[in-house]
Formats: structure tokens, sequence, C-alpha cells
């Protein structure tokens, strides 16, 4: 089951940020990332995001590097700032309480194991 449009695209930047807190990543790498660390329920194209990442960018959040590859294009890849980390720890403890209230309201189910 995918999820929903609305769910993932009001949380996006929560989850690229939290693809990058632990390491530099290049954009492709993430859509694959994502795609195996949610089990195929985020799937991110190419047109959603490198806007968001080129968004962060400006922002201040990411910062890019290139770096040469075997073919004869070089690869961007992008690191948190410490803006960015902040930023993460900001949108965890949103999403810790949004989910906590969620769960209460429906009664304390938890749909991860369903």
């Amino acid at each position: 089951m995918k999820a929903s449009k609305s769910l993932v695209s009001g949380n996006t930047t929560m989850l690229i940020l939290g693809l990058l807190q632990n390491e530099d990543m290049y954009g492709y790498q993430m859509i694959e990332e994502l795609d195996k660390r949610s089990q195929n329920i985020f799937a991110l194209k190419a047109g959603t995001l490198y806007p968001i990442l080129h968004a962060l960018e400006q922002q201040g959040i990411i910062e890019s590097y290139d770096t040469e590859t075997d073919t004869a294009r070089p690869r961007k890849y992008y690191h948190l700032t410490v803006s960015g980390h902040k930023l993460l720890q900001e949108k965890k403890a949103e999403w810790e309480a949004y989910a906590s209230a969620v769960n209460k309201v429906l009664g304390g189910l938890n749909y991860a194991t369903i």
C-alpha cells in the first residue's frame, strides 16, 4: 500500500532531512533509499525531489558539492548544515506529537503492526 500524496507531501522535507542525517547522498540515491527504507511506501519522483533540494539549499538547510565519477558527468551530493540538523530535530518533535495525538484519537491503535 502506498501512502497518500497529501500525507507524503506534508512530510517530504522531514524525510529528506532524515535521509541526510547520517550520510551525504545524491538525488537518485535518496529516491532509492527512501523507497527501500519505507518498504516501498514512499515513492518520490525526481521532479518532486530536486525542487525541494534546491529550496532547502537556498534556505541554508543543506549544502551540495560535486564529486567526480567514472562517468563523464560529476555527481552532486547533499549534506545537512547545522541549521539542517536543528530543523530535523524540530520536525521529528512535531511528528512525534502529531502521531501521538492521532493514535490517541484512534484509540491507541498502532497501525504499523496491523
